[in-house]
């Protein structure tokens, strides 16, 4: 015997006939009692299981703080989980869901062995963005630039300004000048540099202008790779980089010439670093200078584009 739905009969038959049209979604009371249930289940918290939980939306957190997610640890495992994460379903694994926000509270769980209390509702790619935008806005420890860096992610994928400031609850100008903080920075700097949460809009903004001076970003975020910088909090690594790029220039005085050798240790000439760039003096005595000359444009070209290519990868 076939159970009949109670809630449209309908559906039954679409059930055993699949190439039959979708029919109408039912209005009047049974409309209201299936949408009331629906909502019902939507706000509806449920205990999940983190490992069937994957990643969705965009990056929103900039580095890793160990004492805030010990203590968040401390906290799950002595008092429980108090708020409740959103997911969705996932769009093409059945029984799998994917995080919209509480990312830190699914890893914290999940190295917990503990089960997830979760509200589950059927998203759109746009409203999970809106979500995720609008629960950052609530939340007081999300710095400046961890907001700038999740604007311009939005603005990378091709999500236009009105719908950004919607998604953060701020206006025209305040996108812009998030986007000129999260555009001028590669999301992988960011990271090394962190949240920085002691550090402003303005401090930022003026960063950016410092490097828009030619060299600046190589010569600021070089420090980042340092030993120095891991022993740092976030708040400290901006501090410096930004005092790098505040103080001037170091004067180039003109070196004297390094001889250049061959592998075998043959002096092939010397080369001088000024004020006005790099001199090169090759000896002729055996016609290296001559094929130098010749072949000049390729191999200063290929030197350039390895320049170029290792460039590229610092500021990615």
């Amino acid at each position: 015997m076939v159970r009949k739905n109670i809630l449209n009969p309908a559906l039954a038959q679409v059930a055993s006939d699949p190439k039959r049209p979708k029919p109408p979604a039912p209005r009047g009371a049974v409309g209201a009692l299936q949408s009331s249930l629906s909502k019902l289940q939507e706000n509806a918290v449920q205990d999940i299981d983190p490992a069937q939980i994957d990643d969705a939306g965009l990056e929103d957190r900039l580095g890793d703080d160990h004492a805030d997610h010990r203590a968040l640890k401390d906290s799950l495992r002595s008092y429980g989980q108090q708020v409740p994460v959103l997911l969705r379903p996932h769009g093409k694994t059945r029984g799998r869901y994917e995080i919209v926000y509480g990312r830190r509270r699914l890893r914290a769980l999940k190295e917990l062995g503990m089960p997830i209390k979760a509200m589950v509702r059927q998203l759109s790619d746009d409203e999970l963005i809106m979500a995720q935008g609008q629960e950052n806005t609530a939340r007081r420890d999300l710095s400046f630039v961890e907001k700038a860096s999740f604007a311009a992610q939005l603005e990378a994928e091709g999500y236009a300004r009105d719908t950004i400031a919607a998604a953060l609850s701020i206006d025209q100008p305040m996108v812009s000048r998030m986007l000129k903080v999260g555009q001028a920075v590669p999301l992988k700097t960011l990271r090394k540099i962190g949240p920085a949460p002691g550090i402003g809009r303005d401090r930022w903004l003026a960063f950016v202008k410092l490097l828009e001076v030619k060299g600046m970003r190589t010569r600021a975020f070089a420090f980042l790779d340092t030993p120095d910088a891991l022993t740092m909090t976030s708040d400290e690594r901006f501090d410096a980089i930004f005092d790098r790029a505040k103080a001037p220039a170091p004067k180039v005085t003109a070196d004297k010439p390094r001889a250049l050798r061959s592998a075998a240790g043959g002096v092939l000439g010397d080369i001088r670093t000024g004020r006005k760039g790099v001199t090169l003096n090759i000896s002729n005595k055996d016609g290296f200078a001559a094929w130098l000359d010749a072949e000049a444009e390729a191999v200063i070209a290929e030197l350039h584009d390895r320049w170029s290519a290792s460039r590229s990868e610092d500021e990615q």
